[in-house]
This record gives C-alpha cells, structure tokens and sequence, in this order.
C-alpha cells in the first residue's frame, strides 16, 4: 500500500464544506465528489483524508488530501480525474509520499484570506462579502486584527466542540490589507484553527470597526475568555484557504 498526496483547490460555493457528514444534508461535500470520481477511476471504492475541515461555501485556493493505494497508478490519472470532476474542483498534482506522513496532523501552519468589499459588485459575490450597509473605520479592524496576536486561547471566538473542547493555538499573522478604495484582504496565519475561529474573528472585528464593540471590550473579552454577548459569524464566501505549510524535509509544495 503506498500513500499519495493529492493538491487541489476548489469553489465551494455550492458545497457543503469540505468533510463528509453523518446526516442528511442539502449539497455534497468535495470529499465525497472526489471520492466518487477516484472510485469510478479505479473501478473500486476509495477513501481520502483530507488537510482540514472547510464550512459550507468556504474555497480553498490550496489544499491537500492523501489517498492510500495498492496498485499501479494511471499514467492519465490526474487527467481522467479532472475530466470527471466538475469545474468547481480543480487536481493539481499527485505524488507519492512516505506511508507515514498525515497531510492533516503533520501541517505547521494555514494560511486564510478573507476578503471584503463595501460596494455592491456582482461579479465577486461569491468570493467577497458585500458589506456597505454601515460605514466601516479600517484603522480599528486593523487594530483589532493585530491585538489577537497577543492571545493563545480562543474561546470567545470559537464553536466550542464538546468532546474536544481545545481552545489553544498560536498566530503567526493577523493583519487587514486595503487592496482597492472599496476591497480589503484579511489574513490570519496560525498551527491550527479551531471551529468557526476564522469567521468569528472576521465577525468581531466587523463589530469593532462599525462602533459595535470597543476595543477595550474586546480586550476584556480576550483576557477573561468570557463568552461575546453578540457573536456575529462573517458570511463564509469571502473565506479562502490559500496556504498550508508542511515540514520542510517532507518535500511538499
């Protein structure tokens, strides 16, 4: 049995995230179509494991998946796949690894954008939000974004998951960069990311910078771990996972 990584990206705007999932629900996963073209490729079931969990209509400019195989591979494999897949997922590339490595557990970092723009713009909708419905002070978002940098524990922004309730990660970067007069990039860098942390944070800070939420408070809030009396969750179809750093002697790019 030999072990692939698998790079690809994909639009999730009309996926119901990246995992695949125990109930019913609305929309397939990526997981679950490319799984599907794979098992119709070697004319038996397979199963992949992917990098992370992404939510309903997040995109991932870069991600990684690993597939362990026992046979010989296609020489048109990866052009078979991409055949078959839809236009929404895109398979870069596809190379053996050793049986050891994890392509979720051995990350060391992610990197997401999240992006935003306070004019209406159809042709970007789904890959930015649209927030023009209050006026917007930048140098407090960008306050805001520079002050987690300064914690370790999360709890406020997050979905605390019970039977796992981890709370701890490190940022390596969390800064908001104007790209035009009327779109902006976050960017947050970090080990790992816990249950809706991205879109909490983007959440906050959006509650900060329309005068909703002082700096202060939030401080406070980040201090004691309390829970946010408001807790706003920023649409998810301006996030992008774009980067996810492995070990150097791995290899991988």
């Amino acid at each position: 049995m030999k072990r692939y990584f698998i790079k690809l990206s994909f639009d999730g705007t009309n996926f119901c995230g990246w995992q695949s999932q125990k109930r019913a629900y609305s929309c397939d996963t990526v997981q679950e179509v490319i799984e599907s073209a794979l098992t119709t490729v070697c004319r038996k079931p397979q199963h992949i494991v992917g990098c992370g969990r992404t939510d309903t209509g997040v995109h991932a400019d870069k991600f990684y998946a690993h597939w362990d195989y026992s046979e010989a591979l296609d020489d048109k494999l990866l052009v078979k796949l991409n055949a078959i897949l839809p236009r929404s997922i895109s398979i870069e590339k596809i190379f053996e690894v050793n049986p050891n490595v994890n392509c979720r557990f051995q990350a060391v970092s992610r990197t997401y954008h999240y992006f935003l723009h306070t004019q209406k713009n159809p042709f970007i909708r789904h890959y930015s939000t649209e927030f023009f419905y209050r006026p917007i002070d930048f140098l407090l978002m960008r306050e805001a974004a520079s002050l987690f940098l300064d914690y370790t524990h999360f709890l406020p922004v997050i979905k605390l998951n019970k039977d796992d309730p981890k709370t701890h990660c490190t940022l390596m970067k969390s800064e908001w960069t104007q790209l035009t007069d009327t779109t902006y990039r976050y960017e947050i860098q970090a080990n790992r990311f816990l249950h809706n942390m991205v879109r909490r944070i983007v959440g906050s800070m959006l509650l900060v910078g329309t005068n909703r939420l002082s700096i202060n408070d939030l401080r406070t809030i980040m201090d004691t771990q309390a829970t946010m009396k408001h807790i706003y969750l920023a649409a998810p179809q301006g996030l992008h996972l774009v980067n996810i750093q492995y070990p150097e002697e791995l290899g991988i790019l």
